[in-house]
């Protein structure tokens, strides 16, 4: 078990974590529906009420917090563990919102894209160095159907929403350090894909359409990916769920995985912060903890954090 401290608990499926500057954290609570902030002395007040499936957050150029919200799910419990399920009852869409951390305030940017495809659970978001955001759609589970997802890219002031990547339903998402290349994690395909990005919004073309992007690693045992974050190193640190809980680390040009059990079987976030980015936030979300620990490594910045 990787050495941590648990920082806090009684979260309802803490996910997305956004490490600050002043030392406090801001993650979401995802049964909650709302954006939560941890402060170093331990203390936790809630930054904004958006309901629905609050997820993968960031912080954009104006300062205001970007956040995937995948519209809700139902709830069960087993075990003492709390899991998600199917879409919730009232479901009604996917969104991206933006929230002001001041006020609370939530406004809806995009429910579809430019040419109206809808948006079914967006998941997880990075911004790139020009200040717009690339997010992933997990796609939306019904009793006997399921919606698919994809890659996307937003510009943050509410003009403009594409879709890069169509098909995979994708859960984590990150940038390489120089930007050149998104790496994004199909959840129960248990792959890591990587794109060329060509510019915003656009990847270069794969082989086979159906088929998108390169593989960068796979898993043979019954793991399934979650959110991931980048090392400063070019490392993609992602979190894994079920047979290996916890982060595995993964070096993207060779594949090579080193694995850190967290005590979760849904270990689902980790984000790097400090003075040195060696302190990581971990999400040990059916427990309802945020953990905190030293990486071996320092994490990538992230642009416009603060």
């Amino acid at each position: 078990m990787h050495p941590h401290t648990i920082v806090a608990e009684g979260l309802q499926f803490p996910e997305g974590p956004i490490a600050m500057d002043d030392g406090s954290v801001i993650f979401v609570e995802i049964k909650a529906g709302k954006l939560t902030r941890l402060a170093p002395n331990g203390t936790l007040t809630t930054v904004a009420t958006p309901g629905g499936g609050p997820n993968g957050a960031a912080i954009g150029p104006d300062g205001a917090i970007y956040v995937c919200n995948n519209g809700g799910f139902a709830w069960y419990e087993q075990d003492g563990m709390l899991l998600p399920g199917n879409a919730a009852e009232d479901y009604t869409t996917g969104r991206i919102e933006r929230v002001d951390i001041a006020t609370g305030k939530v406004a809806r940017l995009y429910d579809k894209t430019d040419d109206g495809l809808a948006l079914s659970g967006p998941n997880d978001i990075v911004f790139d160095a020009a200040g717009g955001f690339w997010f992933t759609d997990l796609g939306k589970h019904f009793p006997h159907h399921e919606t698919k997802g994809g890659l996307f890219y937003g510009k943050a002031d509410g003009s403009s929403c594409v879709c890069a990547v169509h098909g995979p339903n994708l859960n984590g998402v990150g940038l390489s350090p120089d930007g050149s290349k998104i790496y994004a994690a199909v959840t129960a395909g248990r792959v890591i894909l990587e794109f060329d990005v060509t510019g915003p919004g656009t990847v270069a073309p794969s082989p086979l359409a159906a088929i998108p992007g390169r593989f960068v690693t796979t898993w043979g045992t019954k793991t399934y990916l979650d959110s991931l974050a980048m090392e400063a190193n070019g490392n993609i640190a992602q979190a894994t769920l079920i047979e290996e809980a916890g982060v595995t680390s993964v070096d993207p040009v060779t594949g090579a995985q080193e694995f850190f059990a967290f005590p979760d079987l849904l270990t689902t976030n980790i984000a790097f912060g400090g003075a040195d980015m060696m302190d990581a936030w971990v999400t040990l979300s059916t427990t309802g903890k945020m953990a905190r620990c030293r990486w071996p490594r320092p994490g990538l910045r992230l642009h416009f954090n603060g």
